[in-house]
């Protein structure tokens, strides 16, 4: 998700999540966290939605996201104001996750071949859908979501084992990107 105003200008942001609403009395804001709670420890800014850049004083591993205290924000009805709102971290901020995980700016803009490696379209975005994350691959069709899941979907890495591009397993079931199976000849039809 890409947020544009002058406070973000030439700086690449993904979202890490959003404000649930205080922890304690002394500002400290819960966060429901998009991915992996890990990703805040490193953080020394964040952008809120509608607010700008924020110092992160203090960062506390809550079950099962974090609980931030912020520059400038020290009563619990400054955090009560923030509830609702997005969470933002710089891309290249964000620690270098494990193998295996990726972030999902590392996935936009990347090209998704078949099995073949004839190129099928490009990923627009990814979509956390809860109980897996889903491509928006856009392609001569139109527009497809694709579950990024094995055994379907190989990503393949550059030397730096960071995402470079993707492709169908020959196991992926057809129809994945919404192509319609050839139409049958009618009953009766002359031929």
């Amino acid at each position: 998700m890409s947020v544009t105003d002058a406070n973000t200008a030439g700086t690449e942001i993904t979202r890490l999540g959003h404000f649930l609403g205080p922890h304690g009395v002394q500002g400290g804001v819960k966060v429901y966290v998009l991915g992996d709670a890990a990703q805040f420890r490193t953080l020394r800014r964040v952008y809120v939605e509608g607010r700008g850049w924020l110092k992160v004083v203090r960062t506390t591993q809550l079950a099962p996201g974090v609980a931030l205290q912020l520059a400038g924000l020290s009563t619990r009805e400054g955090a009560e104001a923030l509830r609702g709102l997005n969470v933002y971290a710089a891309d290249d901020e964000l620690p270098t996750p494990e193998d295996g995980v990726y972030y999902f700016h590392e996935l936009r803009g990347l090209t998704l071949s078949d099995a073949q490696g004839t190129e099928l379209g490009t990923v627009k975005d990814v979509l956390d859908a809860g109980h897996q994350d889903l491509l928006v691959v856009t392609h001569d069709g139109g527009e497809a979501l694709l579950p990024l899941q094995a055994p379907y979907v190989t990503v393949h890495l550059n030397a730096r084992r960071r995402p470079q591009s993707l492709s169908l397993t020959a196991d992926a079931p057809e129809g994945l990107l919404g192509e319609a199976d050839e139409p049958d000849e009618p009953e009766g039809a002359d031929t």
